[in-house]
């Protein structure tokens, strides 16, 4: 027969069979998050980048070009900016912000769509995907912006007085927005396959309506009364006060773009775990 204290002393030099618990494996969850998220950062810039001449050249070189075009077609139009002497410049305070946006929302839109094969292996979670391409394209964008935003203080030779609170802020609130807005877009492009079209369509003025060609204040009442409730426009409002020390920006409410982006998060979460199993069934 067995001692009565066998089992609460194992016999010295026997294996120990009873499963690890513990920390160690929450510590190993996150380094196999850590290795995931890794991976598909270096898969995405192998296949968008690795494959195409001039590489991560194009990050920079898109916005340079757009806010070119802008500046030379406006400025045959009128003689001077709303606000500033340079339209490079102002049209770089507003482009900037909105492409951190637009980036960040279709990257994260169609994370689950670009890694769907990957997503068939237990180690790797919409989670996964969802935070390779958002940080991978955040760092990206805002490489560009920095090095355009440069780029054109020194073409310009124009003494600018920089206040970096509001132009962080700025970035903050286009990048939690363009989160907000993919992971949500993200279970909705799943769950509605013809909800991509509708949300393009959709979105087309955005781009007119964001306050880079113009600002808010010079607009009529009735038509602030309707785009104040756009969180870039704040955005780039916001970015303009931390470039143009003159231009007061009194429209501003931060908190408000800033909820926007969290509440579109908060639902795009809830339906991802919920969903996240029957988004990837059905598009299989």
């Amino acid at each position: 027969m067995t001692p009565p204290d066998a089992a609460a002393h194992p016999v010295p030099g026997l294996p120990d069979d009873r499963p690890a618990s513990g920390p160690r494996d929450g510590v190993n969850r996150r380094f196999a998050t850590l290795r995931a998220v890794s991976a598909l950062m270096i898969r995405e810039m192998a296949t968008r980048y690795g494959r195409s001449p001039g590489g991560y050249a194009w990050a920079v070189l898109e916005p340079v070009g757009a806010i070119l075009i802008l500046s030379l077609g406006f400025s045959l139009l009128m003689a001077n900016p709303p606000v500033g002497k340079s339209f490079l410049l102002f049209y770089a305070t507003g482009f900037l912000p909105f492409q951190l946006y637009q980036s960040l929302a279709l990257t994260v839109g169609r994370s689950v769509n670009f890694s769907r094969a990957l997503l068939m292996y237990p180690a790797v979670t919409w989670v996964d995907a969802v935070a390779a391409r958002f940080t991978l394209n955040l760092l990206t964008e805002l490489l560009a912006t920095v090095l355009v935003g440069a780029g054109i203080l020194l073409a310009i030779e124009a003494r600018v007085t920089l206040v970096p609170g509001p132009m962080l802020g700025s970035l903050a609130i286009a990048a939690l927005t363009g989160l907000g807005v993919g992971v949500l877009n993200c279970a909705l492009f799943g769950l509605f396959p013809a909800w991509m079209q509708i949300w393009s369509i959709l979105t087309r003025p955005l781009f007119l309506a964001s306050g880079i060609f113009f600002i808010y204040d010079d607009l009529p009442p009735a038509v602030q009364d309707v785009l104040w409730f756009n969180p870039l426009i704040h955005a780039v409002g916001l970015m303009r006060t931390g470039v143009y020390p003159t231009y007061a920006g009194n429209y501003l409410s931060p908190a408000y773009a800033a909820g926007v982006g969290l509440v579109c998060l908060f639902f795009g979460v809830l339906l991802m775990s919920r969903f996240h199993r029957h988004i990837l069934n059905e598009g299989s």
